[in-house]
């Protein structure tokens, strides 16, 4: 029997392509981006989540992690930066050439502390992970990266191809990779995992989170109200938070007539704690 939930609107505020939430416990704050207007909001998790800072960039943002120290890792349309607790700005790699069409996605900080990011918008979609000062091809086959998530013992890495539908399985650090199963309603999107390994995946155009086994079976389903639903993380002090970014991007008048609140942040509490977020380690 499929578990049914229902997301709570969490803030005032709409976000064009809300995405890439993260919990940082030592300063208890939610960061998460809005990927085409090219910021980094900061906000506190107190029942509902109050935007407090924002951090702006000349073009897109399609991730942010966070180093133990509070320095911030951002994914920029197709360099990283490093932004220190002080303001200041280092450039720190160039992932996608000038020349090439396409922009970064999404990113998360895998168990050891290094940072993987994939494309969209070329005509081959790669993956990459951030180490030694350069970037490391994990895939280069892919339509459009999106989601990445790791089992709570960390040999396990899930990762999204979104126009294809599949989320993919492979050993991690090093496996093949194989097909874990495939969305047939809507465009799977951002992920989690939470602390019995199950996945929590958002789904884009369907207006739902899922959450699967880690076999692929679906258990439970979280409603949000805004159909472009685009990424989830477990939040709050206890981690027991789920918080849903959504967008308004490619959505028409009279969808936003129907869904008023496309483009907030959503949460909701599904009995279940997740994992922490490692911290992007700088020295690796």
């Amino acid at each position: 029997m499929i578990t049914r939930y229902a997301a709570q609107v969490a803030t005032g505020t709409g976000y064009l392509l809300g995405e890439g939430p993260v919990w940082d416990p030592a300063r208890q704050r939610l960061l998460w981006v809005d990927i085409v207007a090219g910021e980094v909001h900061e906000g506190r998790l107190d029942g509902r989540i109050e935007p407090v800072r924002t951090w702006s960039f000349d073009r897109s943002v399609g991730a942010v992690a966070v180093a133990e120290s509070g320095d911030l890792l951002v994914a920029e349309e197709r360099t990283l930066t490093r932004v220190h607790t002080d303001g200041r700005r280092t450039h720190l790699a160039r992932v996608l050439p000038d020349e090439a069409p396409g922009r970064l996605n999404d990113g998360a900080v895998d168990p050891s502390g290094r940072f993987l990011i994939g494309s969209l918008g070329g005509d081959r979609e790669v993956l990459v992970r951030f180490e030694n000062g350069g970037c490391t091809t994990i895939d280069d086959d892919l339509t459009l990266s999106n989601g990445l998530a790791w089992s709570p013992s960390g040999d396990r890495f899930y990762s999204v191809d979104t126009l294809s539908r599949h989320v993919y399985v492979r050993d991690y650090p090093t496996g093949a990779r194989g097909v874990l199963f495939t969305v047939t309603d809507g465009h799977p999107d951002g992920l989690c995992v939470d602390a019995a390994g199950n996945l929590w995946l958002a789904v884009w155009g369907g207006g739902r989170v899922e959450c699967r086994s880690p076999a692929g079976e679906l258990l439970a389903v979280v409603e949000v109200d805004a159909p472009h639903t685009s990424s989830a993380a477990f939040a709050g002090p206890d981690l027991d938070v789920l918080v849903i970014t959504t967008a308004t991007e490619d959505l028409t008048p009279a969808d936003l007539a129907r869904h008023p609140l496309s483009g907030r942040l959503f949460t909701a509490r599904v009995g279940v704690a997740g994992l922490p977020t490692p911290y992007w380690n700088p020295r690796l």
